[in-house]
């Protein structure tokens, strides 16, 4: 199993992921947040294949359509963060932190 914890930012929204992967390809998913967005994407996107996932162009895996549906703000970083805890479930991406710091000066 991998996890994620999402900050969203400014919303103060939070995204959890819990991801299994028995097989290398099916990954099933458990998303929650605080996020009414989330919510909806939560219901929607409970398996993927990981294959499929990570090895198409942008736009054109279930993760992302899904997002596109359900999430007005393209900026969101819950997107890429349930990304990369598909990759660690499926043993295609090691478990490490990413982040993102913004300032403006």
């Amino acid at each position: 199993m991998a996890t994620g914890v999402i900050h969203s930012g400014v919303c103060g929204f939070t995204i959890n992921v819990k991801a299994v992967c028995e097989d290398r390809h099916k990954v099933k998913l458990e998303i929650t947040s605080d996020c009414p967005n989330y919510q909806k994407i939560a219901q929607e996107l409970t398996e993927v294949d990981a294959f499929k996932e990570i090895f198409q162009k942008l736009h054109m895996g279930t993760v992302y359509q899904t997002f596109a549906k359900y999430s007005p703000h393209p900026s969101c970083p819950g997107v890429s963060g349930i990304m990369k805890t598909i990759e660690v479930a499926a043993g295609l991406a090691l478990p490490q932190n990413a982040s993102i710091q913004i300032t403006k000066e």
